[in-house]
């Protein structure tokens, strides 16, 4: 098979697997707003969710919307200052515009190939900047333990003052406690984290065949560490405790808000809120472009916890999950992809005149 060939295949993997699970939550959620439009007294021919979900996009308070674009942007701009603030120690200060558009690149990538935005990411920044890739490699791995610890943090609040609901609510829905059980399972998150490292190997296999020589492997995974390790030497680290804080409770807060820009949704309380991004939170780690489907999935059945029909959970959740991923994303994502090279050469013209 041609070299060339393979990153089109992955690419078609891993969108026709998104796109197969957006089908079937699709499927499952289609059926139950059919059974809603029968209590109603409606005829089958009247009720489609595809006109549904148009039709209540429509009636999206545009307001709303924008100000969880601003928060997702600061928040992302909290992740590149921390990051920078990791760099520091080993010697390293790489432009913030650099550290952001790399962030927004990653972000971008994520949506074609799942997880490949962790290798584009340090990347980006080896290439504008010069930073060695193996200590930035350490800086992402350091930075997903975070994130990991801060998700099992948020479940746990979750937990505490919902658990009954959603223990009662998997009880009574045999179904759907078979279909999100393994989420539960420790084996789940091993097998993921198996098949992360496995992709991630994928990756570098082609870089690693080219370099076979031990000195540069244990240079590499000693480079890793010396990223990992970055976090002790921190000048200031109350704010990197603050910005990783940050980042989470505007993550919890993009929901929240969201939650106004929608009429089904907009009585809702903060509580509610704080489950459902808990939830949509498990959708996104799931292995397809962007969290597509199992974050749709896993929106629709929480919001579901709380009386929200399931046609409304469904719109609600494409409303967000649009927004963010495929607006957002994508749209920083390009200009990110266009500007950074132009910045940068326009920096290399300006270091070569002085």
């Amino acid at each position: 098979m041609p070299k060339a060939l393979i990153p089109f295949i992955k690419l078609f993997l891993f969108l026709t697997f998104g796109l197969v699970v957006l089908y079937f939550v699709f499927q499952n959620q289609n059926e139950a707003y059919l059974e809603e439009c029968l209590k109603k007294g409606l005829a089958e021919g009247d009720c489609s969710l595809i006109d549904k979900i148009v039709s209540d996009f429509r009636t999206v308070k545009v307001g709303w919307i924008l100000v969880v674009l601003f928060m997702f942007m600061l928040s992302n701009l909290f992740r590149a200052l921390r990051w920078n603030q990791m760099l520091k120690p080993m010697g390293y200060e790489p432009k913030l515009l650099n550290s952001m558009g790399a962030i927004m690149l990653a972000y971008f990538s994520n949506l074609g190939f799942p997880r490949s935005g962790e290798v584009l990411r340090p990347a980006t920044l080896t290439k504008y900047e010069g930073i060695p890739f193996d200590k930035l490699m350490g800086t992402i791995i350091l930075e997903r333990a975070i994130d990991v610890l801060m998700l099992l943090i948020c479940i746990g609040i979750m937990l505490g003052f919902a658990g009954e609901k959603i223990l009662e609510f998997l009880q009574n829905n045999a179904t759907l406690q078979d279909k999100v059980g393994f989420m539960f399972s420790p084996w789940f998150w091993v097998v993921s984290v198996i098949l992360g490292i496995g992709f991630i190997y994928i990756l570098f296999m082609s870089s690693l065949k080219e370099s076979v020589f031990v000195k540069k492997l244990i240079s590499f995974i000693m480079g890793i560490k010396d990223g990992i390790m970055s976090v002790g030497k921190l000048e200031r680290p109350s704010l990197f405790y603050a910005y990783s804080i940050g980042i989470w409770v505007l993550y919890f807060l993009m929901t929240y808000v969201c939650f106004f820009s929608f009429a089904p949704t907009a009585d809702l309380g903060p509580k509610v809120a704080f489950v459902v991004f808990v939830f949509g939170t498990m959708g996104i780690v799931f292995p397809s472009p962007g969290g597509m489907g199992s974050y749709h999935w896993l929106v629709t059945e929480s919001l579901g916890f709380y009386g929200v029909s399931a046609g409304n959970g469904f719109s609600f959740a494409n409303i967000i999950f649009f927004s963010i991923q495929f607006f957002c994303n994508v749209f920083f994502g390009i200009i990110a992809l266009i500007l950074l090279p132009i910045i940068n050469r326009k920096n290399e013209i300006d270091s070569a005149s002085k």
